[in-house]
């Protein structure tokens, strides 16, 4: 469903007034890749990197000018993938980090998976533009993991109380902005209004895709953090 988001994003947020002012698109939706969260936390597990690597590959021979990917997870293993081709990979964390030092903000909060946080994906590539990070504690971390594996990756309804829990818990610890850092919590935006204050990553990863594709914005959607 993240994929699904993604292309629809991509969509609303390019400037076009007809088909042919739209990107052209190559969409490889490839669910069978083993869960990236496990195998960070457990590297007996299988490793998504050759699949990874795999569709990479594909892409690369069907034309891709570039490849974006819609988890973010799997951005721990990014060194290892993007090495595999010779056509650039958008990386998601770097731009959402860019993007948040671009608007000013000094303290992100991050509800990412256990996988990302983990791998400390969020908090290298916010330190290397001056940005604080806080977490979500234990618990609300928790809850974050339950909205993404227990709702959204389950098609079951979202229990929009434990999003509202996490979200208290970053902001209580000084966040400025909160970072749908997992792009099944894209998915929380997409159906409910978020209140002020929320960037999610797959939007600037849209937003990074159509710029790097010499394709323009829509004026109206180039401020992607909520403000209502």
């Amino acid at each position: 469903m993240a994929t699904s988001y993604f292309l629809r994003r991509i969509v609303e947020l390019t400037d076009a007034q007809t088909d042919q002012e739209h990107l052209d698109v190559i969409v490889f939706n490839r669910p069978s890749i083993p869960d990236r969260t496990a195998y960070i936390l457990d590297s007996t597990n299988p490793s998504p990197l050759p699949p990874i690597v795999d569709a990479a590959r594909k892409l690369e021979q069907l034309g891709a000018s570039c490849i974006a990917i819609p988890c973010i997870t799997s951005h721990a293993l990014f060194s290892a993938f993007s090495a595999a081709v010779r056509i650039p990979f958008i990386h998601i964390l770097r731009e959402t980090a860019s993007y948040l030092k671009e608007n000013g903000v000094r303290t992100a909060g991050i509800l990412a998976t256990t996988g990302t946080i983990r791998a400390s994906l969020f908090q290298s590539a916010l330190a290397e533009k001056g940005i604080g990070c806080v977490l979500p504690d234990g618990l609300n971390q928790e809850r974050v993991m339950s909205l993404i594996y227990d709702d959204y990756k389950a098609g079951r309804p979202l229990e929009w109380e434990k999003f509202q829990s996490a979200a208290a818990s970053v902001r209580k610890q000084g966040a400025e902005c909160i970072v749908l850092g997992c792009t099944e919590l894209s998915l929380i935006k997409r159906d409910r209004p978020v209140g002020p204050g929320v960037l999610d990553a797959l939007d600037v990863l849209a937003q990074a895709s159509i710029k790097r594709c010499g394709k323009p914005l829509r004026p109206a959607c180039k401020q992607l953090i909520t403000q209502s």
